[in-house]
């Protein structure tokens, strides 16, 4: 081990303490965008993430936006320098599921486990790449360093554009490093070069003024939530998957047979996916069909059912609404202007009374498959958990990247500390040190590479 290597393997544990404060403090603020009754506490998570800017020594803005704002910060050592803007997000989902274990707002450390909402999406990734980065700036590695810590990505990232104009607070970077994404699994690290896209509806039908008796009205009184599930039916296959909602499928651009062949390398296993997120059974055993459905497929999902009665047992009304709650993944090219016109349209034909709203659009991503951007993530991970990563496509959206490649035109690469186990968007969320750490790592050699692309 070289002199270098044990001087950031010393610095990594002697800041072991001071990351967990920061983690614990951060997930203690339930700072959940979509839920307009925790505003305060979003914006009190914007000044404790610019409080830990300020203290690492980097130039900090909160820059406002018609929404919530973003932390903007860094490090301009010298404009000759290489630029490299990181992102993370700082709000996080909510968490009223009731399999949680303990508050999820009350921070734990069981011996380097660190539970709570938040805590691997996205705020532990977050705050390892920011140790990592004032690590770099304070070797002298000849590189500009800036972050970009959101507070709406959840919430599918309405004011990022809006904030991205301020040129003064974010500048334009050389390049741009995410590190929201997930691994394979613990052994095998990914990094994905896509992101499916989204849009997210409601349709809503009302056939009465209020919920009526079966036994008196059954059989004459017409059923929403029974004609809503019949427009399901008309939308996909249940059992397959595939959509039928007219001219859905023309734009959809195919995996190369590289891209394929990059996903059958990467060591993906059906049993390993089955396993993380609790299935029982999928629709395909293929291991080839599982990787292009979840991450190079469209989709069309049925999230929720609102109306009626939804107590114990059985009431026996005829609800007098209904609303059902559904969204698209989408794939290059469908952008989800079109697949919200598809929808509505094949809606109106099948029971014109239902109204379509539109609940939040993202954009889907494509970026560099290779290249010399590609081999210095390749490069950094390997130095920091001791094994080159995939490189895949991922099924989630992720709205600001779009936004970023549409503004600036550089790189964007990934590069992701979570695992399948730590449960994103899921009860009993964690993240561990061994990721922190080995991110950490990681992300102090991707600066050290970038800067010697001078």
């Amino acid at each position: 081990m070289s002199d270098l290597q044990r001087q950031l393997d010393t610095y990594i544990k002697d800041i072991r303490p001071r990351y967990e404060d920061m983690l614990g403090q951060a997930v203690e603020i339930p700072s959940i965008s979509m839920d307009p009754r925790h505003t305060p506490d979003v914006r009190r998570m914007a000044e404790l993430a610019a409080q830990y800017l300020r203290a690492a020594g980097a130039e900090t803005h909160i820059v406002e936006t018609p929404g919530y704002p973003v932390v903007s910060g860094g490090w301009t050592v010298d404009p000759s320098y290489p630029t490299v803007t990181v992102y993370n997000h700082m709000d996080v989902q909510p968490a009223q599921e009731p399999e949680w274990k303990q508050a999820p707002f009350a921070f734990q450390n069981d011996n380097g486990i660190y539970r709570g909402r938040g805590a691997t999406d996205d705020k532990g990734p977050a705050l390892a790449a920011l140790f990592g980065a004032r690590y770099a700036i304070e070797q002298g590695v000849p590189i500009n360093v800036r972050f970009l810590w959101e507070l709406e990505e959840e919430n599918g990232s309405p004011s990022f554009a809006a904030a991205i104009k301020n040129r003064a607070a974010i500048p334009r970077p050389d390049s741009v490093v995410i590190s929201d994404t997930i691994w394979l699994s613990k052994n095998q690290p990914a990094m994905p070069y896509g992101l499916r896209g989204l849009l997210g509806a409601r349709l809503l039908l009302r056939t009465g003024s209020k919920d009526a008796h079966s036994g008196v009205t059954g059989g004459a009184a017409r059923n929403p939530l029974a004609e809503l599930m019949d427009i399901v039916h008309a939308c996909v296959d249940a059992k397959t998957g595939k959509v039928k909602i007219p001219g859905f499928y023309e734009d959809v651009v195919e995996p190369t047979k590289a891209e394929i062949k990059s996903f059958l390398q990467s060591g993906f296993q059906v049993s390993k996916f089955k396993q993380a997120y609790g299935f029982k059974t999928l629709r395909t055993q293929d291991p080839a069909e599982v990787m292009r459905r979840i991450w190079a497929a469209p989709t069309f999902e049925v999230h929720g059912l609102v109306g009626g009665y939804h107590g114990p047992g059985v009431k026996t009304v005829v609800p007098g609404h209904g609303e059902l709650k559904v969204s698209m993944r989408l794939v290059p090219n469908q952008t989800p202007e079109k697949a919200f016109a598809l929808l509505k349209k094949h809606v109106a034909k099948l029971n014109p009374e239902v109204t379509v709203e539109r609940e939040g659009m993202l954009h889907p991503f494509r970026g560099v498959f290779d290249g010399p951007y590609v081999d210095a993530v390749k490069r950094a991970v390997k130095a920091g958990f001791g094994k080159e990563p995939a490189f895949i496509r991922e099924g989630g959206s992720i709205g600001a990247v779009v936004t970023m490649q549409k503004a600036w035109k550089v790189p964007i690469l990934f590069m992701g500390l979570s695992l399948p186990e730590h449960g994103y968007h899921a009860p009993n969320e964690y993240f561990d040190w061994g990721q922190a750490s080995g991110g950490m790592k990681a992300f102090v050699h991707y600066f050290a590479e970038l800067a010697a692309k001078r």
